[in-house]
């Protein structure tokens, strides 16, 4: 069966949760996938097929980034004779990015993240929330399968847009186990948190949090990573934002974080408690959206809505370290790439099966 994977969205190598996603998977069909497969990759980002034969489309002259960027590669992949001719071959297609470019007439699979912009429309402007409802919203609902990283977003999926419950596959995201893992580091008080200053992520309550925390320990640091930062500024004392780090900066930042604080409002998923457990931080987290689903029993959970709760919840995760931290390694070991690109391959074997 050839399979094509369409990551003609991917706009840079600052990589959300999404791109890490698609590259992820890529990387890991390429070494346990059996079926033959094709990623159709921008120019720019050749490299993003991680070994896999790449179909490349040229770059827009213009729309570097976000929706006009989208609707701009829609142009030339489909227009060019060779990439057209490419895809016609293909038995299926999976928009891993979910926008769907280019077109086709072959069926398709579409990852849906999440369904943000229908849950908390406040957080999105009038462009982008309406450009997710005409392209995501069409997308998940004319594919064939629809692929979701949790029954949290399957659940809102099946409410929302009215998909067909067989149609909706819940394939959980996974970790980078070269990377993220245990080491010798000594931990430091500092608590961490990777995350763009998007309205969801909900940092001017940790900041208060934070500040709460300091006035009985003033030594206590908070570490914020993230592309925008300075959007948050001026930042209270003890707070410290070093901007976009690397994959492996922020691993290390994980060994030696006192703990991980994730107290977003609302998440598909949400990685980065994952890589904190793999790498032995304790994790005190948000109980919304997906989040309480991918952390089990090895998290202390809070309400993101309660400076207070946040607070103390931070001050539990210091009490129960050693319990956390056990509990942590092992919830995190059952998330691997390889698991997940297996259960894409079932996917899309089924799609093509027929009745």
């Amino acid at each position: 069966m050839r399979v094509g994977i369409s990551l003609l969205p991917v706009a840079s190598n600052d990589l959300g949760g999404p791109e890490t996603y698609a590259r992820q998977l890529v990387r890991a069909l390429s070494r346990v996938g059996t079926h033959e497969y094709s990623v159709l990759v921008p120019a720019h980002a050749k490299d993003a097929a991680e070994g896999l034969p790449a179909i490349r489309v040229s770059d827009p002259p213009i729309a570097r980034r976000g929706p006009a960027r989208i609707v701009a590669m829609a142009f030339p992949a489909r227009r060019t004779q060779r990439v057209g001719a490419k895809i016609a071959s293909l038995d299926v297609v999976h928009y891993a990015l979910t926008a769907p470019i280019p077109r086709t007439k072959a069926p398709t699979v579409v990852t849906l993240n999440d369904i943000q912009h229908r849950d908390l429309p406040a957080f999105f402007g009038p462009a982008r929330r309406s450009f997710r409802r005409v392209a995501y919203d069409r997308a998940a609902r004319g594919a064939e399968a629809v692929i979701v990283t949790s029954e949290f977003v399957r659940k809102r999926a099946l409410e929302v847009l009215g998909l067909a419950a067989d149609r909706v596959h819940v394939i959980p995201l996974a970790l980078d186990h070269s990377r993220f893992k245990l080491g010798s580091d000594e931990r430091e008080p500092f608590i961490l948190y990777p995350a763009q200053p998007w309205p969801h992520k909900n940092h001017p309550r940790l900041l208060e949090a934070f500040t709460m925390l300091r006035e009985n320990r003033p030594r206590l640091r908070l570490v914020l990573t993230g592309g925008g930062l300075e959007r948050l500024e001026p930042l209270p004392e003890g707070v410290e934002q070093l901007g976009m780090v690397s994959q492996t900066e922020l691993a290390s930042l994980y060994r030696r974080a006192a703990c991980l604080v994730y107290p977003s409002l609302y998440e598909g998923f949400g990685m980065p408690p994952l890589e904190a457990m793999a790498s032995g931080c304790p994790v005190a987290a948000s109980n919304a959206g997906a989040i309480p689903e991918v952390c089990g029993d090895a998290a202390v959970l809070f309400d993101p809505t309660d400076v207070e709760a946040i607070a103390a919840a931070i001050l539990e995760t210091d009490d129960m370290r050693d319990e956390l931290t056990t509990r942590g390694v092992a919830q995190a070991s059952a998330f691997t790439w390889e698991e997940a690109a297996r259960k894409h391959e079932v996917v899309y074997a089924a799609i093509t099966a027929g009745p």
